[in-house]
């Protein structure tokens, strides 16, 4: 785990550490003395981890200690963008105490797939970006090296600063940096299959887009509030590209195994790299589209290509 007397711990700021660890054993070597150093310099901690990563360290801890919050990333983390939001809540939460705090945090396990990887890697790198200039918070990120592909690992090691594996710490040589964090993401997304159905909107004919997303919906048998969810997201959708996108956009939607998917092409850009991730105020109407679409759907991708704005909603059928 991060040294108590490391010199990044004595410095304010945010320090965002990738622990690597192996097994069961190795978790609980990495994590558990960073809660208790925490526990013992009365730092407020946030635990956002598996169900039952959270069971291993109550029962090692004899419980929920005084200070530490736990939270089922499978559930709060179940669309990666709501979990930046999460953390800032914690923040916000203590931000009258004028304490250090501390986080762990695990979004990426074995099981994700293809399209949650890639989301939660995304947003293991905004992280940086996010609590840049915070007072002091340190963040943990387990990764398990026998659990993980070796190109999740490597791109850890990108998008965390601070590695530590076995109590020993080191600086990320291969950490990308704020600069490129901060640039417009334009992994590609994998080709719309063929077949997939389409239609081309703008201001006038967003109530049919609306109506086919619904009997999109109901031919796959979603129940009545997801469908519901899945309309208002892609509405939001496409009044953004209405709005900021050129005035018009095309729709794409089809079914991948047991997931809905809605893609919205414009010729707009996403210049904000933490859109969708920093809920808007009251009055604030800036932003409120992509937010509510990540807290309506189980995945949104978001990506800026040259040709414009490309964004994938997921909804998983139950």
């Amino acid at each position: 785990m991060p040294a108590r007397e490391a010199e990044s711990r004595t410095g304010r700021g945010f320090r965002h550490w990738a622990m690597l660890y192996r097994r069961e054993r190795g978790f609980l070597d990495g994590v558990l003395p960073f809660i208790r150093d925490a526990i013992e310099a009365g730092q407020p901690t946030l635990v956002m981890v598996s169900a039952e990563s959270i069971e291993l360290l109550r029962e090692a801890l004899g419980g929920d200690p005084d200070g530490v919050q736990f939270a089922d990333m499978g559930q709060v983390g179940a669309n990666p963008a709501r979990i930046i939001p999460a953390w800032r809540r914690f923040l916000d939460e203590h931000a009258d105490a004028e304490r250090p705090l501390r986080g762990v945090g695990e979004p990426i396990c074995a099981t994700s797939t293809a399209p949650e990887l890639v989301e939660c890697q995304r947003h293991e790198a905004l992280l940086n970006l996010a609590f840049a200039h915070v007072g002091d918070f340190e963040l943990l990120c387990p990764y398990d090296l026998e659990a993980l592909d070796g190109k999740v690992i490597a791109e850890a090691e990108r998008s965390h600063p601070l590695l530590v594996e076995g109590g020993r710490e080191r600086a990320s040589y291969r950490y990308r940096g704020l600069e490129a964090i901060a640039a417009p993401f334009d992994a590609p997304l994998p080709a719309a299959p063929i077949g997939a159905s389409e239609f081309s909107f703008d201001a006038a004919t967003l109530g049919e887009l609306r109506e086919l997303i619904r009997r999109f919906g109901r031919h796959a048998e979603v129940d009545g509030q997801a469908i519901e969810n899945l309309v208002t997201c892609v509405n939001e959708l496409a009044t953004n590209s209405v709005r900021h996108g050129g005035g018009r956009g095309t729709a794409k939607f089809w079914q991948e195994h047991d997931v809905l998917v809605c893609e919205i092409r414009d010729q707009g850009k996403v210049s904000a790299p933490l859109a969708g991730r920093i809920e808007p105020q009251t009055r604030d109407t800036r932003g409120r589209g992509l937010w509510l679409a990540n807290q309506l759907c189980d995945l949104i991708q978001i990506r800026s290509v040259p040709e414009g704005t490309q964004a994938r909603a997921h909804v998983v059928v139950a």
